[in-house]
């Protein structure tokens, strides 16, 4: 088995693929982007975890999968280091992340 897998130059990605493409469904569905609202709701009517749906969007971003427009309407990147700041009990809560008032988009 790990002979096989040698050579197997396809990366892993970072994030929830699954997750990935939920928020990308819900943004194509609705035509905008997506606030930590939608994705509270999201996390409701699926059964998510809130925590890893906003893992997901924000390893999307520090990948340049996605991108974040704030408040204002101004792209802002997110770091790695910003994330992991976020973290105070080992899970994000609505709390951690209640400075994110922006849209997460797919990036084009």
């Amino acid at each position: 088995m790990i002979e096989e897998l040698k050579g197997f130059d396809e990366e892993i990605p970072k994030w929830d693929i699954a997750l990935a493409a939920l928020a990308k469904e819900e943004y194509e569905k609705t035509g905008r982007g997506l606030g930590v609202e939608d994705f509270k709701r999201l996390a409701g009517k699926h059964s998510i975890r809130f925590d890893d749906i906003m893992v997901t969007m924000f390893e999307l971003v520090i990948n340049d999968e996605w991108s974040y427009e704030d408040a204002a309407g101004s792209l802002r990147p997110i770091e790695r280091d910003e994330v992991n700041n976020l973290y105070v009990g080992g899970r994000l809560r609505e709390q951690d992340v209640k400075q994110y008032t922006g849209r997460w988009r797919p990036a084009n």
